[in-house]
């Protein structure tokens, strides 16, 4: 064990799963949110393994201002148009310059943005149904970097702030995440009438669980009515067979409650979000960085998404966060619910947090003093490889929202 400030105690009140409500949300891929928060992630992503490329180090970056601009469209039974595009703007900082080479920064952040639409929404044809803008400030080049013992370099925070992550998840934020996951996975992919742009709300009361969604369905694949019914009442029955693999407590499944069939309202797009409709996305107004959106747990207001991962700490803790939290439950026996903070102070080590906070709710039986050593070594572990999370980030392998 080193000498970081690792601090374990009980929780303050009842676990998550005991109390009688709970409210759990997410924003799935087309939401103009989660849109403009995967471009960021992707422009952030592109920048940085440039400048690993060129200069064997990430330079100084940050795209996570993505703002977007909704359009309008013309949705109608069998393919409707796009009227306005969707504007997409993204800003930040990006090294332009650095050991005597010129960088496109903007050149990279289009092309990614491109390559990430066209991956994501085949609806959207760029450059006429959505438009993308890029405007980014000179950044200052080297980040600063210190030594450990063994040699390593280790980051120096970039700001003053906190991460927070917690583990395991409750069956109704697993149900919420594996909706939106599943009908934009492999369910979409049997089913192209189902637009990207699903929210999925939990609400539990109690042992009975209500799932509200909103799908956006593509006018194209309906050619009236009784087609677009078909496509809710499929997603009614996925949804309701996938919750009952989760949980034996009782789910009642809604989608598109705000359909009024008797006056011409229901959910029907041409793109498959509702960017093409007036709602306008930033990057940070959405799901946290493990993919939801959850009021009954702690969490940090900062954007994860296209903030530079060597050193931006509401990106680093929030990801590190939750997989100590993540390691501690696989790893130690008796713990029903633990929550992790991590605080940084600016310019400290960013493996060396101002304070690392883990809260327990343990098992009958189980006191956390009985594990609170081993909780604080896995702790200690996690921090010590804290610049793996940049590598993985980099690599693809961690999700931002």
């Amino acid at each position: 064990m080193t000498d970081r400030n690792i601090r374990v105690e009980p929780v303050v009140g009842r676990a998550v799963e005991d109390q009688e409500v709970e409210i759990v949300e997410r924003k799935g891929l087309g939401h103009p949110d989660s849109i403009c928060d995967g471009i960021a992630e992707a422009v952030s992503k592109a920048l940085a393994r440039t400048y690993l490329e060129r200069f064997g180090e990430v330079l100084h970056y940050n795209t996570d201002e993505t703002q977007l601009v909704a359009g309008s469209a013309a949705p109608t039974f069998g393919g409707g148009e796009v009227l306005e595009p969707i504007y997409l703007l993204i800003t930040g900082r990006a090294t332009k310059k650095y050991d005597g080479q010129r960088i496109p920064a903007e050149t990279i952040a289009l092309r990614a943005a491109r390559e990430y639409l066209a991956e994501n929404f085949p609806e959207l044809d760029f450059g006429t149904d959505v438009v993308v803008d890029i405007k980014l400030g000179e950044g200052s080049g080297d980040l600063q970097d210190v030594f450990d013992d063994e040699g390593r370099r280790i980051p120096m925070a970039n700001d003053t702030s906190f991460g927070v992550g917690h583990a395991p998840l409750t069956e109704t934020e697993q149900v919420v995440l594996e909706t939106e996951r599943q009908l934009n996975g492999h369910y979409a992919d049997e089913h192209p009438v189902v637009g990207p742009d699903i929210k999925v709300m939990g609400k539990r009361e109690g042992d009975h669980i209500d799932v509200t969604v909103a799908v956006a369905i593509i006018d194209s694949y309906v050619e009236g009515y009784d087609d677009y019914d078909d496509a809710v009442a499929g997603i009614r029955e996925f949804v309701s067979d996938l919750a009952a693999d989760i949980t034996d407590r009782e789910v009642r499944v809604h989608v598109n409650t705000a359909d009024d069939y008797d006056e011409g309202s229901i959910y029907l797009t041409t793109t498959g979000t509702s960017a093409e409709q007036g709602d306008d996305g930033s990057v940070g107004r959405g799901n946290r960085a493990n993919g939801l959106i959850t009021p009954n747990r702690s969490m940090s207001m900062e954007a994860t998404s296209g903030k530079n991962p060597v050193n931006h700490i509401g990106k680093i803790y929030n990801l590190l966060s939750t997989q100590i939290a993540e390691s501690v439950v696989a790893e130690v026996d008796g713990i029903r619910e633990i929550r992790i903070r991590l605080l940084s102070q600016i310019g400290e080590p960013i493996d060396d947090p101002h304070v690392a906070d883990a809260s327990l709710v343990t098992e009958d039986g189980v006191s956390v003093g009985d594990i609170e050593d081993e909780v604080s070594r896995i702790i200690d572990r996690e921090l010590a490889d804290v610049t793996s999370i940049t590598e993985r980030v980099i690599a693809g392998e961690l999700t931002t929202f």
